[in-house]
């Protein structure tokens, strides 16, 4: 009976011939308006060409020279520390934590987990998070993620600098762009606030999906930007789309989208198979579960990831700290559970959005998810820019104490790769 049901399951081919025949209809309106934002900015080949141009390290530092040039100095002493092999090794960072027991310890270095950091809202906080792992023996993260408001940053430099800054320390990093959500697209809420009807993937409503794939191409051209963050599941679509067509881009689901049971990343992985490349390539390299998920659900879901080719892929990326305020209830401290599932399950980032909860919980000014929203100007004339400095080390802190956790198990980390060698 349980096989019978299972074969009525399998979709039809004509089915998938439905399907195609709308995606390439001449006449189809969501189709031609898709093909005429690409349009704007050449044939995807020209897109991509542009986008090399723009990511080379080289040009971004003429755009840092004219627009920020005292970042410069940052950017070659973070480069001259690279080169002079300042940071800790690996193997040094195992020795610190293990002493002489890690020589004889194999480490499951192919299920490593990637260190991440959320949000690196301002490119001087990259130097002091590097001067204060130089200081102590600690490590730079994997993955940097940032929430900071796309125009801003690139008026004053920020954008260009911190770009940079992650070819420089062989990192991986992520942008959030301005149309998400807290831009007014939605008339019946207001700015952060809005932040409430993330859940869901209900932040791009009408016109401003079109706008959000307008405004990934504008930076994905001219400035090299290549992941960004996505939660709707239209501009998910869009980000397939775009890909299919030959757009080299990169993208991530938010936990805003509330992924939180593996039938809904299912779905969201049927889809990106569907729209997959012959290499078996998504532009869907990871996927932020809600804060809700238990091991069990990354489990469960691991197993179809691999069966549809996207075990290295699609990264699961999973909250570890929270910030203490406006998001979860506190203490929320998944170390552990981290620790239960890296021996198994592959290719997990482990993200760290506030710092740990005795600690973040006695600052003066805790972590709160709202800061993410606010104007450099404003966070500087209120007095706070110390505070959310601080409170980015410590986030930078709960990467290495995972990091520690880890080792001790003899579990592998994926650290920034020209630093920690």
């Amino acid at each position: 009976m349980t096989d019978t049901l299972r074969q009525l399951l399998a979709i039809p081919a004509d089915r998938l011939e439905a399907i195609n025949a709308v995606l390439t209809d001449p006449n189809s309106q969501v189709m031609n308006d898709f093909l005429a934002v690409v349009a704007k900015y050449g044939t995807p080949a020209e897109i991509n060409a542009k986008h090399k141009e723009s990511r080379k390290l080289e040009n971004l530092l003429k755009k840092v020279e004219a627009t920020a040039p005292d970042y410069l100095k940052d950017l070659q002493w973070l480069t001259e520390q690279r080169d002079r092999g300042a940071f800790i090794s690996i193997a040094d960072y195992r020795r610190k934590v293990l002493g002489a027991k890690a020589e004889t310890m194999t480490f499951k270095d192919d299920l490593a987990v990637t260190l991440e950091v959320s949000a690196a809202q301002y490119f001087p906080w990259v130097r002091a998070a590097a001067e204060k792992a130089l200081a102590e023996g600690n490590l730079m993260p994997g993955r940097w993620i940032r929430v900071r408001n796309m125009k801003e940053q690139a008026a004053d430099g920020d954008l260009p600098a911190f770009s940079a800054a992650m070819q420089i320390i062989g990192a991986s990093y992520v942008e959030t762009l301005d149309t998400k959500g807290t831009d007014g697209s939605n008339p019946h809420l207001g700015g952060p606030e809005t932040i409430t009807g993330y859940f869901g993937g209900i932040g791009q409503p009408n016109e401003h999906a079109l706008q959000w794939l307008d405004e990934f191409l504008y930076y994905y051209t001219n400035y090299g930007i290549k992941s960004v963050l996505n939660f709707n599941a239209g501009t998910i679509l869009l980000g397939f789309l775009l890909y299919r067509l030959g757009v080299d881009m990169e993208f991530k689901i938010s936990v805003y989208f509330g992924s939180d049971n593996p039938y809904h990343a299912l779905w969201i992985m049927a889809m990106a198979k569907l729209f997959s490349r012959d290499d078996g390539s998504s532009p869907l390299i990871g996927f932020n579960w809600s804060n809700s998920v238990n091991n069990q659900t990354m489990e469960l879901t691991a197993q179809f990831r691999k069966g549809l080719g996207f075990e290295d892929v699609v990264r699961f990326e999973h909250h570890i700290t929270e910030t203490w305020k406006s998001i979860v209830r506190q203490p929320y401290d998944r170390r552990a559970e981290l620790v239960a599932i890296a021996d198994h399950v592959a290719n997990i980032s482990a993200k760290h959005e506030g710092g740990l909860p005795e600690i973040d919980s006695q600052r003066a000014h805790p972590t709160d998810i709202l800061d993410y929203f606010r104007e450099k100007q404003e966070v500087i004339a209120s007095g706070d820019w110390d505070n959310l400095r601080l409170n980015f080390l410590d986030k930078v802190d709960a990467c290495n104490s995972s990091a520690r956790m880890l080792t001790e198990k003899g579990l592998s980390f994926v650290a920034a790769q020209n630093l920690h060698k």
